[in-house]
Order: C-alpha cells, then structure tokens, then sequence
C-alpha cells in the first residue's frame, strides 16, 4: 500500500473497509474533539457502521465523486482528509478533515490538504477547490486562511447540526492561485 510522507512521522494512506476496527477506535478517540464540527462522528458507532462508511467512500472512489485517506502519526490514524465532493464534469471539489485530539496542532491537517489539492488541480484538473466550515470552527478557518483560500461568502443558517442552525462559511482556492503559490514558495 501506498504511504505519503507529511514529514514529523506522519503519512497520508488510503483506508479500506477491511480496516473498519482500526477506523472505528480513532472515531472513539477523536468523537468528543470532532463531533461539534463533523457529522460522520455520530455516523460511525460501531463496526458495521464503520464499515459502511468506509464502503461508501470506497465506492465513490471507483465512482470518481469522492475518496477518504487516513492521517497516520506513527503508524497510528489519528485523523481524516477527503473529498466530500469531487465534481468532474464541473471542475469543482470540497476537502473535509478531522483530527483526534493528540494529534491537534502539528500542522497535519495542512499538509495532507495540501497533497489533496495538488493531486486534485494538477492530476486531475479541478479549477476550483472549496472548503466550507462552521462560522464558529476556528481552527478550521484558521486552517483555510493558511491554505491561501479566499472567503467567498457565508450560508446564514444552512447546516442545522446537533440543534443549532450553523452558518456556514465557503472558503475557495482556484487552480490558478495555488499555482501561484505553489511557484511563490509558499507551500
């Protein structure tokens, strides 16, 4: 199986649903930190649901709508990065992360998009790489901003999680931008 480095002991690996133990105890670890941002937190509950989870990426992946790899620190999943959406036709995908708390802070969460959103504009040419997030995620904000992603607006009200209508900001990155970037150093 393929492995990409992040550096620090960390890697980005696919995960299968054959690994849905291992996938269902990082959810247990990472539920409480995650769970206020990211619905698959409540989705994943054992390891049939684990497993379904897994499949569904798995068959987006043969699909080309979607993939899911694992963030490993020390041989260990401590976190997420996919593609939610992955729209050919359109040139548009959205990234989506988590991280279980231990592994908070380290920066992995930017360097596996970074992976992503290179593969995504230059292996498959997507135009358009889009981020959205809960107005009240910080970090995650935090993290688009250090990705060199514009906000493009605000969704007022548009994903109601756990009883609360959350706004939710769209952040974005055209191909040409992070080009730019990318040939500016700045990566």
């Amino acid at each position: 199986m393929f492995a990409i480095p992040l550096g620090d002991g960390a890697e980005l690996r696919p995960v299968e649903p054959w690994q849905a133990q291992e996938f269902l105890e990082h959810i247990e670890r990472a539920r409480e930190y995650a769970r206020p941002w990211v619905p698959l937190m409540v989705r994943v509950t054992d390891v049939e649901s684990a497993r379904a989870l897994l499949q569904d990426f798995a068959d987006r992946q043969a699909a080309d709508t979607g993939r899911l790899w694992a963030v490993r620190l020390d041989g260990t999943l401590v976190g997420g990065v996919l593609f939610r959406v992955f729209d050919t036709a359109n040139e548009t995908c959205e990234v989506g992360v988590w991280l279980e708390p231990a592994a908070a802070g380290r920066g992995l969460v930017g360097r596996a998009v970074e992976v992503l959103v290179d593969w995504a504009v230059e292996e498959r040419g997507m135009h358009r790489v889009e981020w959205l997030a809960s107005s009240a995620n910080h970090r995650s904000i935090a993290v688009a901003k250090r990705l060199g992603m514009s906000r493009d607006g605000v969704l007022r009200e548009s994903f109601p999680w756990q009883g609360v209508r959350h706004d939710m900001e769209v952040w974005s990155v055209l191909a040409p931008e992070w080009r730019a970037r990318r040939e500016a150093g700045r990566r």
